[in-house]
């Protein structure tokens, strides 16, 4: 019998189809030089050590790193510093925030063989709504899934079964693309849907609580593995 075939794909975005991590080490350098300029008598390592903590502790999009960051490191939060800190930080995100290589061509040729492209991610939705425009990646996908929809976060299945719902297709018809191992591919296999790992997301990263985690499934295999996103154009 046939396998079914694949109507739909499914991308998580921070580092599958956007290079998160590069610019997010980068404001974040440069946000920790626009305090000590403002007056934070703290060491450049010092600092990078507690962002790191508040990270590790509530999240890579956690959005107040910085107000957290000076109660511990200035006793209290300095408006001068965390201004300038928030504008430096934008400015580099703005310079430097870029989808990965073969994306934008990639995803025109899945729109023109006519899938369905869809996003599942664990970001706020109006944040991930917003990087999508940002990039002018908004017009390719049909919907975006976060948790504020379903009220759980991936691997469970309630965001993909809420895919489904939206797709009106079976699992077996859906391909999940995503960096995560556990998130997104043990997600995505729980529920039949293809699921291929995204190997170019899975580099090291300064940021603790942006590395790699260690891999909890590891019974659970993806059905393909790719180190450019290009490749999945054969795959399908």
């Amino acid at each position: 019998m046939a396998k079914p075939k694949i109507k739909a794909v499914i991308f998580d975005v921070d580092n599958t189809l956007i290079d998160f991590m590069k610019f997010k080490e980068l404001a974040i350098e440069e946000a920790i030089y626009a305090m000590i300029a403002a007056g934070l008598k703290k060491k450049r390592d010092e600092i990078w050590q507690v962002l790191d903590k508040i990270y590790l502790e509530k999240g890579i999009e956690y959005q107040h790193v910085f107000d957290d960051a000076l109660k511990i490191l200035n006793g209290k939060i300095d408006y001068k510093m965390l201004a300038s800190a928030i504008v430096a930080y934008r400015k580099v995100k703005a310079g430097h925030m870029e989808p990965y290589a073969n994306v934008i061509p990639t995803l025109i040729e899945l729109t023109r063989r006519g899938y369905k492209l869809g996003v599942i991610s664990d970001a706020p939705k109006l944040q991930m709504w917003t990087r999508l425009c940002e990039l002018k990646l908004q017009c390719f996908f049909e919907f975006v899934i976060s948790s504020e929809d379903v009220g759980e976060h991936k691997p469970s299945p309630l965001p993909f079964k809420h895919a489904l719902k939206i797709l009106k297709l079976k699992p077996e018809e859906v391909a999940m693309v995503g960096d995560n191992y556990d998130r997104d591919i043990y997600g995505a296999k729980k529920m039949g849907m293809m699921a291929i790992l995204a190997r170019y997301g899975r580099l090291k990263h300064k940021i603790a609580g942006a590395k790699p985690p260690k891999i909890e499934h590891k019974e659970i295999k993806p059905d393909l593995i790719i180190g450019d996103i290009s490749e999945l154009l054969e795959a399908l």
